[in-house]
């Protein structure tokens, strides 16, 4: 005799047969995971993903009717950047586990490596001198106020109008633009330190450290800025990196495409996050406990920051690699403990993890850094990122990002306007 209840259990896919259905590869269909379009479960026995059939039906009628819309309009993206695997709670950078890229290479080795497919080890980007004198001017300019994103993005501008070549599209001069972009814009950031440290020897980690704090590093420091860098150089399609392939599509030259990301990641909800979750570790420090502090942010109706990712269902992978540097780190210790303190106290009442807007949070706190200190890191992690994303969205279909508008205001015509 059947068993009702295993006749009531929707069917499930495999990740295969999910991936015929849809008519898409295998990847894709965790890239339809990872943007919240399909779910999946865990399989017996803990060897790949189901689907349940009901969504994948769905999901392939949407597609359908997708094909249907004006010639001008294709929001299909097609990476081959990222993939995240919500499931295992893993991400990977074309194929790599991004956590065992970041325990063995460098950030400019790893971005080379995203832009080329070849390992180049050693490698270092350079600033072009008149680039870089061009932003520190522009970034001199500025009200004393001023942030770490206003700076790197006068810096992107000043860097764009030193270089008559920034239209030429090619893949070769787009990733010229990248090489000396990315350190231009950590060159023009005033350093934190004696103006005699203003050096730009040494990677990219070792160079922006000096402009983010005024302590002198040490390895396991330094060790924990490599890792932040190299794990936040992508995670698909995040807001900044949906904009950069917009603009990309309109075919802007890479420093619009950059300055494009700056704009969107300076929002609150994006890189700006980590600097809330500064806040918040810095007075639960000075108020000796996490409960008053948790407390004060329920009341007003805020979420706490540098907990929880809509992409994990754990912990967030980028956290849980810094935390483990972190903990090699002595400095660290307070800001560890009063993190941990954050978990532990929410724990009670929700289940929520760490992201790695936390982990960002103790790495500044216990550096001796400014609030923004993790905005200016992910943003110049993220340019490797959007550079790739670029190169990809060159290679498409000129303005296929033009969605139509439903317009839902009031029915022509109207009368003309009256003072």
């Amino acid at each position: 005799m059947s068993d009702p209840s295993a006749a009531a259990e929707p069917r499930r896919l495999t990740t295969r047969e999910a991936a015929d259905r849809l008519g898409v590869k295998p990847e894709t269909v965790y890239a339809y995971v990872s943007r919240g379009q399909l779910g999946s479960r865990r399989a017996p026995g803990g060897r790949g993903s189901t689907f349940d059939a009901a969504e994948v039906e769905a999901l392939a009628a949407r597609g359908t009717r997708r094909e249907a819309q004006p010639s001008g309009t294709d929001l299909t993206f097609r990476t081959g950047v990222t993939l995240i695997d919500p499931d295992a709670g893993r991400y990977y950078y074309r194929g790599v586990d991004a956590a065992a890229l970041a325990g063995q290479y460098g950030y400019e080795e790893v971005a080379e490596w995203l832009w080329t497919g070849r390992l180049r080890p050693g490698v270092r980007f350079t600033a072009p001198p008149e680039a870089l004198a061009a932003g520190r001017r522009a970034v001199g300019a500025l009200p004393a106020h001023s942030t770490a994103m206003d700076r790197l993005r006068a810096a992107a501008v000043a860097a764009s109008a030193t270089d008559p070549l920034r239209f030429d599209l090619s893949p070769e001069s787009v990733l010229g633009t990248a090489r000396a972009l990315i350190p231009t814009l950590v060159g023009s950031l005033p350093p934190e330190g004696s103006p005699d440290e203003d050096g730009t020897d040494g990677g990219l980690a070792a160079r922006l450290w000096r402009r983010l704090t005024a302590r002198a590093p040490d390895e396991a420091s330094l060790a924990v800025l490599e890792a932040a860098l190299v794990l936040l150089i992508d995670h698909d399609l995040a807001a900044s990196t949906l904009a950069t392939r917009v603009a990309a599509s309109a075919r802007a030259h890479p420093y619009a495409v950059v300055s494009a990301g700056l704009g969107a990641l300076e929002g609150p909800l994006h890189g700006a996050a980590s600097g809330l979750a500064h806040r918040m570790l810095a007075e639960v420090l000075e108020r000796g406990g996490a409960a008053p502090v948790v407390a004060d942010h329920l009341r007003a109706g805020r979420r706490v920051p540098g907990l929880g990712h809509r992409l994990y269902r754990g912990e967030d992978p980028r956290a849980g690699v810094l935390f483990a540097l972190l903990d090699e780190v002595p400095a660290a210790a307070p800001a560890l403990g009063a993190a941990r303190d954050v978990l532990t106290t929410v724990a009670r009442h929700t289940e929520l993890h760490a992201n790695v807007d936390l982990a960002l949070a103790v790495f500044s706190v216990a550096s001796g850094m400014r609030a923004e200190a993790g905005e200016a890191l992910f943003a110049v992690a993220r340019t490797a990122g959007w550079i790739a994303h670029a190169q990809e969205e060159y290679a498409e279909r000129p303005l296929r990002l033009r969605p139509g508008g439903q317009y839902n205001g009031p029915p022509p015509p109207q009368d003309l306007p009256r003072p």
